[in-house]
C-alpha cells in the first residue's frame, strides 16, 4: 500500500507541477485554503496557470501570491471582490475570467467529480452567463447547460486526516474541499493533524482516502479576510 504522507507540500507537489495546467483550490475567502501548497506552486516557478476557486485570496496572501507573481492565467471563479490586484489584471487584459453563480460553480465542481459531463440549470439563463450555452425546455422553463469541471491537481485544505488519507473538515472550513477532492486527478490535502488508521470515528469521515494521494501536515496562519471588532463596553 503506498504510502501517502509527505513531508511538507514542495514533497507533495514535486513531479505534478507544468506550465499551462489546471489547479482546483479549496477555500472561502481565506477560510480553509491551503496556504502550504499555494506557496509551494509560487516557489515552483510554475506559470500560466488556470485556477478553479471560489475567490483568489487577497492582495498578498492566498491565491493572491500567484497573481502578483503573474503565475495565473484565467481564473474560474464565482467571488473576485476582495483582490485590486485581479481587479487590475482583468481590466488590463492579463487575466482572464470565467464567470460562474456560486451554486453553479459548486455544482459544476461536484458534478466533474461525479463524472457527469454537463447538467441544466436556470440560474443565468438570459444573462451574460447564458451567451453562448446550448438551453433547453424543461417543464415550459427555459434551462442552459453547464459543464463539469476537473483539474490535474486539487489542493485543498483539512482538519484532521489518517495515515490513508481519509479527512475530516472543521466547520466552515470544510466549504468547497469536499468536492474538488473528488474532482481532481490527483488530490493534495494539507492538515493540521495526522492519526493513525482507525483513530476518526468512520461515521464521521467527511472525505473517504480514496479521492486523496497525498497528505502534509502544514503549518497555516489562518489570516482573517475582514477582521471587524468591538469594544466589550459595546457588547
Amino acid at each position: 500500500m503506498a504510502n501517502k504522507i509527505f513531508e511538507n507540500a514542495e514533497q507533495a507537489l514535486d513531479g505534478l507541477l507544468f506550465d499551462g495546467m489546471t489547479i482546483m483550490a479549496g477555500g472561502f475567502g481565506l477560510c480553509g485554503i491551503p496556504e502550504n501548497a499555494i506557496a509551494a506552486i509560487k516557489s515552483s516557478g510554475v506559470k500560466d496557470l488556470t485556477v478553479i476557486s471560489n475567490n483568489c485570496g487577497v492582495d498578498g496572501f492566498g491565491l493572491g501570491i500567484l497573481l502578483d507573481a503573474k503565475r495565473i492565467r484565467k481564473m474560474i471563479s464565482s467571488y473576485v471582490g476582495e483582490n485590486k490586484e485581479f481587479e487590475r489584471q482583468y481590466i488590463a487584459g492579463e487575466l482572464e475570467l470565467e464567470f460562474n453563480p456560486q451554486g453553479t460553480l459548486a455544482e459544476r465542481i461536484r458534478a466533474g467529480g461525479a463524472g457527469i459531463p454537463g447538467f441544466f440549470v436556470k440560474t443565468g439563463v438570459g444573462t451574460i452567463i447564458a451567451e453562448g450555452k446550448e438551453h433547453k425546455e424543461f417543464d415550459g422553463e427555459t434551462y442552459m447547460m453547464e459543464t463539469g469541471l476537473k483539474a490535474d491537481i486539487s489542493i485543498i485544505k483539512a482538519w484532521k486526516s489518517d495515515t490513508e488519507g481519509n479527512l475530516i473538515y472543521r466547520k466552515t472550513a470544510r466549504n468547497f474541499n469536499p468536492m474538488m477532492a473528488t474532482a481532481g486527478k490527483i488530490t493534495i490535502a494539507e492538515v493540521e493533524e495526522i492519526v493513525e488508521l482507525g483513530e476518526l470515528d468512520p461515521e464521521n469521515i467527511h472525505t473517504p482516502g480514496i479521492y486523496v494521494q497525498r497528505v502534509i501536515k502544514g503549518k497555516f496562519e489562518k489570516r482573517i479576510e475582514q477582521k471587524t471588532t468591538r469594544s466589550r463596553g459595546d457588547a
